[in-house]
């Protein structure tokens, strides 16, 4: 009796329809890896809110987490001798949206377009609305409806098409 396995022929011809299942999902994950990637901008700008509201209560100082639609950046700077000044630190760089991703800012008591907003030593902070559209249309909101809240990410369903 021959010994059990696999000939060759029947390993290429495996190998042959997971390349061939792999091609048709291809499109279909590169739209799932460029919503993940506005999604994680979303999370990162989340933590950025969350870094100066705690180092303006620690510190005594305002921070602002800025936005720049036009060239798709945000960072955070802090006030120092009445002016702004940017930190120094890794987290005082310039970070990058992804490729397609669009950003904007607004309070949501008047609709009013934010370049900046700040975090002050009290604890408290602007309400707004940070909306970061993705190339395929996905949306993600970092909200803060009041004063005394702290930021959080949505994900507007109506904006999602469900």
């Amino acid at each position: 009796m021959a010994p059990a396995g696999f000939t060759l022929l029947e390993l290429i011809v495996v190998l042959g329809l997971v390349g061939v299942l792999l091609a048709l999902a291809a499109p279909s994950l590169r739209g799932f890896f460029a919503s993940r990637q506005t999604a994680d901008a979303a999370a990162q700008m989340l933590a950025l809110t969350q870094l100066a509201g705690s180092r303006a209560a620690a510190q005594g100082s305002v921070y602002r987490l800025n936005i720049d639609p036009q060239t798709g950046t945000y960072w955070l700077t802090v006030q120092d001798a009445g002016t702004f000044a940017d930190l120094g630190t890794e987290f005082g760089r310039r970070f990058r949206l992804p490729e397609g991703t669009t950003v904007r800012a607004w309070s949501p008591s008047g609709e009013t377009t934010m370049e900046y907003i700040e975090f002050h030593p009290s604890g408290r902070t602007e309400e707004a609305v940070i909306e970061l559209q993705g190339r395929q249309g996905e949306i993600f909101r970092v909200v803060c409806d009041s004063a005394a809240e702290a930021f959080r990410v949505v994900s507007p369903p109506e904006a999602q098409g469900s």
